[in-house]
């Protein structure tokens, strides 16, 4: 009986110790968290290194270079002091500006720079040539709807600057991103255009 209960006890230890091994060996092959976002800060590096970064927005809105007038030369602005968000402007309107609470619909494509970085053929996506995909809208500087926060906050901070009927580039870090997507810690760029609600 006694060598029975023995046995047992060193086989449980047996596999216990079989499944820490196992799960050791497992997490060896991923990656964490920090090291994600270091990744992540390497591909969005890599991708600015092509253009013109301007860390200060011109102290007249209206100077912003837009890719109409520049193209391939028009600046990346840098959004936030963090570094999360960098705007090309592609085309600028001044006009309707967008105030809190408004509603804004938008048509978006975007690519995973992280894919561009490693040199993985990706295929753009959202909604911005196939109408099917639907319509997509948040209500400006919302952080409650889910309808809004599933966009993060990153694509509403071109609308600090520019109106309806907007339309820019975006290099878009994941903790300013698709919120469900944050934890990928992938970075995208967006060609977002704004427009105002038709009634």
């Amino acid at each position: 009986m006694k060598k029975k209960y023995i046995r047992k006890k060193i086989l449980r230890k047996i596999i216990l110790f079989s499944g820490i091994l196992i799960l050791m060996s497992s997490c060896s092959k991923t990656q964490s968290y920090s090291e994600l976002l270091r990744d992540e800060e390497h591909a969005v590096n890599w991708f600015l290194a092509d253009y013109n970064v301007v860390l200060e927005l011109p102290s007249d809105i209206k100077d912003l270079i837009t890719y109409e007038q520049a193209g391939d030369d028009a600046p990346y602005y840098k959004l936030d002091s963090e570094g999360y968000v960098y705007m090309q402007v592609v085309r600028a309107n001044f006009s309707e500006m967008v105030n809190e609470g408004d509603l804004v619909y938008f048509r978006f494509s975007r690519e995973s720079i992280e894919d561009m970085y490693n040199g993985v053929e990706s295929n753009s996506t959202g909604n911005s040539d196939y109408l099917p995909n639907g319509t997509t809208s948040f209500i400006y500087k919302n952080t409650y709807l889910p309808s809004t926060t599933t966009w993060g906050t990153g694509i509403q901070e071109p609308l600090k600057y520019i109106g309806y009927n907007s339309e820019v580039n975006l290099v878009l870090k994941s903790y300013y991103g698709f919120t469900e997507e944050q934890s990928y810690c992938i970075p995208y760029l967006m060609n977002i255009r704004y427009f105002k609600p038709e009634y």
